[in-house]
């Protein structure tokens, strides 16, 4: 992949500890490589799921029986289809087995709200959609609607988390969740797992894929709000995912990760949590152990149990960590790696994060990657031994990083302040179905070679680390997750009585960011605990759990801007100043 670009990674690789800078990667579909590692560490553990290990051999098979299924409902190549599920092994056999047979799966939140799910099932044109048993009811309105509105039928396969839980988990786990589990009505067109999966053992002397996938092949559709805000599809090929696995290892430091463990709970449809938490140690023959959510007790008492060597989170994790009364004594000396995406660490957490470590008998650092979904996700990271303050590191392998002129192809010089623009292995393929935005993120420059314009800002110095300073575009990032202000605004808005609303979001301890609404009636109309509880309910319909305003102050009128536009930086800077105050 050398280029004329190259002299630019010469000043990074005396940084680079024993990994090149060029790599090979193969020209494989995500399915043949977790094959090819399959086959050969078939009797090792590649999921823990709540106690319950399944080898390479089984979960190969699994793969096979929901690849089978999915041909047995009618998904052809090139088909897509929506997964919404945690990470439970049915969402990797659906994942994988989408792959295998050619088709794409659509990765979204399990907790998106009703809303959101008919739009997903709309712009992928998706044929079926996978849930989970508690989620159904709104699963189904989301089918429903759509199904009038365009006429096509979409398959509904519903799964079940005890299904996959040991004795006496699963009886356990289905009596204490009965109650959240609405009637299901199974039919042609609403199928159960168990069901789903005799679908396929019945049409075996029909199963025949014909299909052999190519690396620039679409692999998996992903969501972000991309530069206006709107929700997109982002294409990712089977280059991009596998590449993604291939830098993500050589960067880390490490040569041979089989038979060691990840710990995954950053949720499937996340990049990273796909991508790294995920792909990359199924691929290289480790073991994933899958938490279907996060909750503190349960994430540490699982990490001073079954002594993961890698433990990839964000901020808002590692923060919790430091809070961990179940870790206090707990020797940390296992792990090997420890990784943060997904939104910025602050310079004061990492230093906390590398105390702690420290006084727990790790060897390691807490490392800081930065990416985009738009390149799966981390293309950045620091070095395994060495930091600046304040940097997110250095360019993955083959990836290129240059700081261009806002609004701009012009690259600047080190030290000047710029959007962070990068290309290599990992970008995507583009905005599914939308060339007019994919045009305006993906741009080829004076060299001739295609940038990915990330619509951040940063800085590189003399030895090419970079600097993240903020976003040009308006987002909140709450735990990890990209929420889009202008989105909620809409909802709310739309409410009969708020005549206006801005979004902002508020500094917090734990989320780095919560979600706090300002509204201003419609006259007639008066503030009260019971309008505030009225439009939250509106928001719930319309809103996932993890983007919901925590926060709604009213107001009789938002500051504007000379030219009439709300004044939310003002709003923001009063927030700012307001929990700062409370800190004191």
């Amino acid at each position: 992949m050398a280029d004329r670009n190259d002299a630019e990674s010469i000043r990074w690789r005396k940084y680079y500890s024993n990994s090149e800078f060029h790599l090979e990667y193969p020209e494989k579909t995500l399915w043949e490589m977790v094959e090819k590692a399959g086959e050969k560490h078939k009797d090792r553990v590649a999921l823990d799921f709540l106690g319950k290990k399944i080898t390479f051999a089984e979960f190969l098979r699994k793969i096979e029986a929901a690849s089978r299924a999915f041909v047995a409902i009618g998904i052809e190549v090139g088909d897509r289809v929506t997964v919404a599920l945690p990470n439970i092994p049915q969402a990797l056999a659906c994942f994988y087995g989408l792959n295998k047979i050619g088709a794409v799966p659509g990765m979204i939140h399990p907790l998106s709200a009703e809303a959101e799910i008919q739009y997903y099932l709309e712009i992928s044109g998706s044929k079926a959609v996978v849930t989970l048993d508690s989620f159904y009811e709104k699963t189904v309105a989301a089918v429903k609607a759509l199904e009038e509105k365009t006429g096509k039928l979409i398959k509904i396969v519903v799964a079940r988390v005890q299904d996959e839980l040991p004795l006496p988990k699963n009886i356990a786990f289905g009596m204490a969740n009965r109650k959240k589990v609405p009637e299901i009505k199974y039919g042609e067109n609403v199928i159960s797992w168990k069901n789903f999966i005799r679908k396929g053992i019945r049409c075996e002397s029909k199963f025949s894929p014909g299909y052999s996938g190519q690396p620039g092949d679409t692999a998996v559709i992903l969501y972000s709000g991309g530069t206006t805000g709107t929700s997109k599809g982002i294409e990712l090929s089977n280059l991009n995912v596998n590449a993604l696995a291939v830098q993500t290892l050589a960067a880390s430091g490490e040569k041979d990760i089989s038979g060691l463990k990840m710990l995954s709970v950053m949720p499937l449809f996340h990049g990273f949590g796909l991508g790294i938490g995920i792909h990359l140690p199924l691929v290289y023959g480790a073991q994933c152990i899958l938490l279907p959510q996060f909750s503190l007790k349960t994430y540490a008492e699982t990490l001073r149990k079954k002594k993961p060597q890698f433990i990839p989170g964000v901020p808002t994790i590692f923060e919790a960590l430091l809070r961990a009364e179940n870790l206090k004594k707990t020797d940390l000396s296992f792990l090997k790696g420890v990784f943060c995406g997904g939104d910025s660490l602050s310079v004061e957490l990492k230093k906390k994060v590398d105390a702690f470590l420290k006084e727990h008998n790790a060897e390691v650092q807490i490392r800081e990657g930065y990416g985009t979904t738009e390149c799966v996700t981390a293309s950045c990271l620091t070095p395994p031994e060495y930091s600046r303050e304040g940097s997110i590191g250095l360019p993955f392998p083959d990836t290129y990083y240059a700081i261009c002129k806002v609004d701009s192809t012009e690259h600047l010089p080190c030290g000047e302040e710029g959007e962070i623009c990068l290309r290599g292995p990992s970008v995507m393929k583009g905005y599914l179905d939308s060339p007019e935005e994919t045009a305006k993120v993906l741009k080829v420059h004076d060299d001739g070679n295609l940038w990915l314009h990330t619509g951040d800002l940063g800085v590189i110095d003399k030895d090419g680390f970079v600097y993240f300073k903020q976003r040009i575009k308006r987002v909140i990032i709450t735990a990890g997750y990209n929420v889009y202000p202008s989105q909620l605004e809409n909802v709310i808005d739309a409410h009969e009585k708020v005549m206006l609303s801005c979004v902002i979001g508020v500094p917090d301890a734990y989320k780095m960011q919560r979600i706090k609404a300002f509204v201003v009636l419609k006259p007639g109309f008066e503030p009260s605990d019971e309008v505030r509880e009225e439009i939250l309910g509106y928001c719930r319909k319309y809103i996932a759990r993890y983007a919901m305003p925590k926060e709604i102050e009213f107001r009789t009128e938002l500051p504007k801007t000379l030219v009439g536009k709300v004044a939310y930086r003002e709003l923001e800077k009063e927030a700012c100043a307001g929990a700062q105050h409370n800190k004191t």
